[in-house]
């Protein structure tokens, strides 16, 4: 179907929330690929990742931005400040809360009040994810409080992970965002370079399979990207590790978890490029890579953010 340029409509959309709250996991959903990495621990998303989804006359670009929480170290007040940088540029805002957490509501709640400080004039819409076995009673006081809160323009209550309530996220923005030519072709869903894509979908794999404190003290960063004439590429990632000690474990025992992550990552790749790869994986020790300015620039952070 043909639409006239008069009618069509684009835009940003912030996606904020509490690390944790399922905020990857629905742009994932309402993009209807993978654009952003997904895990059940903190603090995996580190930049701020566009994806683009297409619904009636509207290009919706959504942005995903890192969990607000209290920064304490370098890399954490980086990605603080990323999170806000995206809700700063955005036409409409969602607000994602896990509804089935005390604690990730008392996150919400704080989140709010810098919300009604900065006294934000941009459409706002509360979107209570997980809500997975929850029941009206436990939801609709949940609703109101935060609300009270909060002049939202909407509620919503979905299941990001099973696709539950997300078409009516889509309307909505849809019927809101600003009349605009679409910034990004009808078939692309997110903006993210290829190398880029690899080291998060390999640092996802990571975090999925390692204790809870090591994969905030990893990078992956893809140094080689080599095109082959039979169509395959040649990979080559760096696992990047503070220190000495976490080397052995990133490896696994006759380095299996290595072997396993890089299987897996492979196989998904390829699923993404439609082509094979050949990825190989290695570990190296940077004690201070946390400091090093160059990761901030790829990752799109301010090395020297104050927030």
């Amino acid at each position: 179907m043909t639409i006239n340029e008069a009618d069509k409509r684009c835009g940003f959309v912030a996606v904020i929330g509490a690390p944790n709250a399922g905020k990857s996991t629905l742009i994932n959903t309402m993009v209807g690929g993978k654009v952003t990495i997904v895990s059940p621990k903190v603090q995996t998303t580190r930049t701020t990742v566009r994806g683009i989804a297409m619904h009636e006359e509207a290009q919706i670009i959504f942005v995903d931005t890192p969990g607000l929480f209290q920064p304490q170290k370098r890399m954490e007040r980086a990605m603080v400040a990323a999170a806000w940088s995206g809700h700063e540029e955005a036409d409409i805002v969602l607000l994602v809360c896990d509804a089935s957490n005390k604690k990730a509501i008392r996150d919400t709640e704080n989140i709010i009040k810098i919300l009604s400080q900065n006294n934000d004039k941009r459409r706002t819409a509360l979107v209570l994810n997980k809500v997975d076995g929850m029941k009206p009673p436990e939801l609709l006081p949940l609703t109101v409080s935060l609300n009270k809160l909060y002049d939202f323009d909407a509620t919503f209550m979905v299941s990001a992970e099973k696709a539950r309530g997300t078409k009516d996220i889509l309307s909505y923005v849809a019927k809101h965002l600003p009349v605009s030519t679409w910034h990004y072709p009808e078939d692309q869903m997110g903006d993210m370079p290829m190398r880029m894509l690899a080291s998060e979908i390999t640092r996802e794999k990571l975090f999925h399979k390692l204790y809870l404190e090591l994969p905030q003290a990893l990078t992956v960063e893809t140094e080689k990207w080599e095109e082959r004439p039979d169509g395959s590429a040649m990979v080559h990632q760096a696992i990047i590790v503070a220190r000495d000690s976490h080397k052995p474990i990133v490896l696994g025992k006759g380095g299996s978890l290595i072997k396993s992550v890089g299987e897996e990552s492979r196989k998904e790749l390829e699923e993404i490029t439609g082509h094979r790869l050949h990825l190989k994986l290695f570990v190296k020790v940077e004690e201070n890579w946390a400091e090093d300015p160059q990761h901030y620039t790829s990752w799109g952070l301010e090395f020297d953010s104050k927030k």
